[in-house]
Order: C-alpha cells, then sequence, then structure tokens
C-alpha cells in the first residue's frame, strides 16, 4: 500500500471517531439526562484520547516522511496537505493535557447550564479557571510548534493563516465608523419603534415553522434534524446534521432567525464534496467560512425583505393574522437595532462590538495579561464604551452568557465577524454573477444562489486555503468595505 493510501485509511478511521464525538456532543447538549454527566464526561475524554493517540502514531511520521508528493495530483497533494495540518496539530500536545481539558471543559460547561440561571459567578469561574490554565498551557505547547504567538497559536485551530495582528487592523477599521453608524440606527429604530407580535407563540407552531423555513433553504431532513439546547448550534457530521434552536412562547423572532443561522451551517455540511469528506480536505475550509455560510443565509438572506416577503404567509398561517405580522412591521422587526446584552440575540449592526469585546478580553487572557477574576469588570467597561449596557453584577447576561470559554474554545470569537464580512462580499458576488436576485429569494427561489454557493464553496471543502478561497470565489482578497457597504445600504440607504 502507497504511502498515501495509507494515510487516507487513517483518517478514514479518524472520521469514524469523531463521528462518534460529534453525536455524543449533540446529545450531552439535547438529551442526557443530568446525572449521567460525569459518565458522559468520562467517555468523552477517552475518546478523545484515542483520537489523540491515532494522530500521534507513528505510521503517520513515517508516512509524511517519506511520501513523494510530486506523484500525487493536485487535489491529492491538497488532501495531504490539510492531513499533514491536521497531525501537527495533534502531535504538537501531550496526551494527558488533552484529557485534562476535556474533563475540565466537561466539568464546566456542565456547571455553566446550572450556574447561568442562578448567575452564580463565583461558582462558574471556580471551574473556569483550571480550563484557562489548560488553554494556556495548550498555547505554549502550539506556540513552540508552530512559532506562532501564544493567543495566534489558539487562533489558528478555527482560522488557518489569521494573526492578532490581522484582527487588530480589521476590528480597529471597525471601531472607527461602527460606534458612530450604532448611534444613528438605533436612534432611527426608537424614532420608528416596530409593533412587538402579541403572543403566546406555541413552541409546536414555532418548531413548525422552523422546519418549513429549514426545508425552504434546502435542508435535507433524511440527513439531519432539529431539536432544542441551553445554546443554538449545528453539530453532527455531514451525513448525519443536528440542529438546535431554544424557544420561548412570548417571542418567536429570535427562535426563527436562530434557525435560518444554523440551516446555514447545515446546508454547508450537508453540501461538502461526498468523496472526500472522510478526509480533512473534505472538511469545512475554516471556522470564519462556516460562519460566513450561517450568516450569509441569516443575514445577507434572512432579514432581508425579500426573504420576509417569501415566509411571511408561513408566520400568518402558523400564528395567525395580527398587525404586528404584517410585511411591513416584519421588516421594521428584523431592521431593529438597539444595543442589548445578549450576542447571539443582537442585530447584525451591534453584533462585531460584541465580537470585538470578547477577542480583546480572551486574548489577554491567554497571554497571561488578565486572569478569569477581572473578567466582569472588564466586560462592564467594554459594554459601557462600545454599547452604553450595563451589566454590572448581571453575570449571566454578561460574561457568563456564552458557552465558548466553558468549552475551552479561545480562539472562536473572532470568526463571526469575520465570517459576517465573507457573507457579505460573496453575496456582492452572487448579485454581480446572478440577475434579480432579490426577485428570485421573493418568489422563495433559492436555487441559483444555491447553485453558486456550491461551485464555489461548499463543494471545495478545503482543497484551497481561506484566501485562495475567497480570491477565486469572488475575484479578490478579504475586503471589509463590502461589509460596511452592506450595512450603510441596508439601515441607512439615504445616507
Amino acid at each position: 500500500m502507497s504511502d498515501y493510501n495509507t494515510l487516507v485509511d487513517h483518517f478514514t478511521r479518524l472520521h469514524h471517531l469523531n463521528h462518534f464525538g460529534a453525536i455524543l456532543g449533540w446529545d450531552a447538549a439535547t438529551m442526557m439526562p443530568n446525572q449521567s454527566h460525569q459518565a458522559r464526561a468520562d467517555a468523552m475524554a477517552t475518546l478523545s484520547l484515542l483520537v489523540h493517540e491515532s494522530l500521534n502514531s507513528p505510521v503517520l511520521k513515517e508516512c509524511f516522511d517519506s511520501l513523494d508528493e510530486s506523484i500525487l495530483s493536485i487535489e491529492e497533494q491538497s488532501s495531504v496537505r490539510e492531513m499533514r495540518r491536521v497531525w501537527s496539530q495533534a502531535t504538537c500536545l501531550p496526551a494527558d493535557l488533552v484529557k485534562q481539558q476535556s474533563l475540565a471543559a466537561a466539568s464546566c460547561e456542565h456547571g455553566w447550564r446550572e450556574q447561568r440561571p442562578k448567575n452564580d459567578w463565583e461558582g462558574f469561574a471556580k471551574n473556569l479557571k483550571p480550563v484557562v490554565e489548560l488553554a494556556r498551557k495548550e498555547a505554549e505547547h502550539r506556540s513552540k510548534a508552530t512559532g506562532l504567538g501564544l493567543y495566534d497559536a489558539l487562533l489558528n485551530k478555527f482560522e488557518p493563516g489569521m494573526t492578532a495582528e490581522k484582527l487588530d487592523v480589521i476590528f480597529g477599521q471597525l471601531k472607527t465608523w461602527l460606534p458612530d453608524l450604532i448611534r444613528q440606527v438605533s436612534s432611527h429604530s426608537k424614532a420608528h419603534p416596530a409593533d412587538i407580535p402579541h403572543g403566546p407563540f406555541s413552541i409546536g407552531a414555532q418548531k413548525r415553522v422552523g422546519e418549513k423555513i429549514m426545508a425552504l433553504l434546502g435542508f435535507d431532513f433524511e440527513r439531519g434534524r432539529l431539536d432544542v439546547s441551553a445554546h443554538p448550534f449545528c453539530g453532527g457530521v455531514p451525513e448525519d446534521v443536528r440542529l438546535t434552536t431554544r424557544y420561548s412562547e412570548d417571542d418567536f423572532t429570535q427562535s426563527l432567525m436562530g434557525v435560518v443561522h444554523e440551516t446555514g451551517h447545515a446546508k454547508y455540511e450537508q453540501s461538502l464534496p461526498a468523496a472526500t469528506r472522510h478526509l480533512p480536505v473534505g472538511e469545512a475550509r475554516s471556522t470564519a467560512i462556516h460562519e460566513s455560510q450561517s450568516l450569509f443565509m441569516e443575514m445577507q438572506i434572512g432579514r432581508s425583505s425579500a426573504f420576509l416577503e417569501s415566509i411571511h404567509s408561513i408566520l400568518v398561517d402558523e400564528f395567525g393574522q395580527q398587525e404586528a405580522l404584517s410585511l411591513a412591521n416584519l421588516q421594521k422587526l428584523y431592521r431593529k437595532v438597539e444595543p442589548s446584552f445578549i450576542r447571539v440575540d443582537a442585530d447584525e449592526v451591534t453584533y462585531p462590538a460584541h465580537v470585538i469585546l470578547r477577542y480583546e478580553i480572551e486574548k489577554d487572557l491567554i497571554e497571561g495579561l488578565i486572569e478569569v477574576d477581572d473578567i466582569p469588570s472588564l466586560w462592564q467597561e467594554k459594554m459601557q464604551a462600545y454599547l452604553g449596557v450595563e451589566t454590572q453584577g448581571n453575570f449571566k447576561d454578561g460574561c457568563m452568557q456564552d458557552i465558548h470559554w466553558a468549552d475551552g474554545a479561545f480562539g472562536y470569537f473572532p470568526t463571526y465577524t469575520l465570517g459576517a464580512m465573507y457573507a457579505a462580499q460573496l453575496m456582492n458576488s452572487v448579485k454581480q454573477n446572478i440577475d434579480n436576485v432579490d426577485e428570485q429569494i421573493a418568489q422563495g427561489d433559492l436555487q441559483a444562489i444555491q447553485t453558486w454557493l456550491n461551485e464555489h464553496v461548499w463543494s471545495k471543502g478545503s482543497q484551497y486555503t481561506t484566501e485562495e478561497l475567497i480570491l477565486k470565489a469572488t475575484g479578490e482578497a478579504l475586503n471589509t468595505d463590502y461589509f460596511k457597504t452592506h450595512l450603510y445600504t441596508r439601515y441607512l440607504p439615504n445616507s
């Protein structure tokens, strides 16, 4: 057997192990009984260790060392590049650290589910401290292996090629115009308030609405499902995609767009190249590209006047007719801009401020410039500066609201706003290449748009680097002007 085929066989087995982990993780977040936590944490830690041991197999190093890439096709060379990237990410970490991280994250995440509703910062901080210490150790190992800075070494896991230096420039540019835009648009929203739909909106009706819209967006229910979790996510594997949302009988609007968002992730997963989805080269390109697909569906399409027109009848059929469900009022509801506590519920204008805040805190946390106990005061300070929101003493709606740090996912948050920027750039190219895009969306016809996305993003997996993918799809590297233009055009069309 050739070195390349040996690598393919090895990474195929890893894909199967990761499949188990994905479904176990979904179950832990949705279905698992509360008292089953410790046994599940132990099982997932063991699985993480098995994956780590498999990636550290001497066979892989032997194959990479002896492989003659000159005899491989261009596609196979890309496959080797991605296998080598995954391998190098794993081999720089000792096995005991991987196990400790899995156990600490499971304990912290499980505790968060009870501590957040109770506003129990002290209890959460106690669990978070070992997660942070282990993340710092991970950063040290990755930094030594890659030559990157501590935070960059963690960021590289989610967004290869991106650095804090680049992010500081990108976010620095955002901060020159975003605060003024937030002030202008939020002032306009206050002066022209939307009517609030009056419920209750039954969970059953909301689920039916969500599933109808998922079908409209092309979700394949033969290879996935929708459930409920404390924090909405898209998990599973391409062959079995698991979406979650959360419902409030008083307000259907957030759940609806949450479903649209997660369906964007799901469409990407379900459309990855079937021939290679068992290999790293067949996986999603990066976290920011993944976010670009969810935000393309939610922000570029989902909150557009055209899409709201296409789903208006679905909402009226399930929730009944009322003035607040008129198309004009729905457009106001989904164009409302108001600084608020919760990131996942934030509008697309204020959302980047939530991301910048988290990025700045977690970068300093990993680099040892601050400690866990400093987080609440820094959170309060930055929320006041960026959004004018008071969070003093309100931990559950402040620094405890996200699951990412509890899970040890440091370096993840910046990808949300990078994804929004990529989404705006991709939509610009879609409109340059497809006629009457808004008219098609209003008619509920997304076929041409999704065919374009499949050709330029979904079907490519990780064949190209992020920069190459965007360059091939749009003709240029990341250009943040498209995001700025999108926001000003949608929210201040006469400016």
